[in-house]
């Protein structure tokens, strides 16, 4: 006789996409409230978390294939530099203003997420660079290398 075990998936299971969704409802709202100029005490932390969360996610998008721990520390650290950038010539000229930094970090945000599916498109037989490097370091080891051929090393 078979048994039909029911179980209740783990408490976080399905907890990434519904952080996703609150953290894309935030940063939604926060530009909202920006480009249509309403003051309120929520827009600063908002805009500050889209200013932040929008790029960091867009470069961790673009930055597939690489280990999860290193695409999160270099999307948090070019997510700051993408705000520094965005606000550089701004307040070099003198012309700072919120809705403009924020349409400046909604756009390079936009391309970066179009960035990862478009280079899917165009490569799409390519591997991972982690990939790549291990079929490097067996067709070295196999013998079957131009350095072989050209230096006389017997296979």
């Amino acid at each position: 006789m078979q048994t039909i075990k029911n179980k209740p998936p783990p408490a976080g299971a399905d907890l990434l996409p519904v952080v996703a969704g609150a953290a894309f409802a935030v940063s939604g709202v926060g530009v909202a409230l920006t480009l249509v100029d309403v003051q309120s005490p929520l827009r600063a932390p908002f805009v500050l978390f889209f200013l932040f969360a929008g790029p960091a996610c867009g470069l961790f998008a673009a930055l597939s294939g690489f280990d999860p721990a290193v695409r999160a520390a270099v999307a948090a650290a070019g997510a700051v530099g993408i705000g520094l950038l965005a606000a550089l010539p701004a307040s070099s000229l003198h012309i700072l203003d919120v809705g403009g930094g924020v349409v400046a970090v909604a756009v390079i945000t936009a391309l970066l997420f179009l960035w990862a599916p478009a280079r899917r498109m165009r490569n799409p037989g390519s591997s991972t660079p982690s990939d790549q490097f291990l079929k490097a370091i067996k067709k070295i080891r196999s013998g079957s290398t131009a350095f072989s051929i050209r230096f006389g090393a017997k296979k």
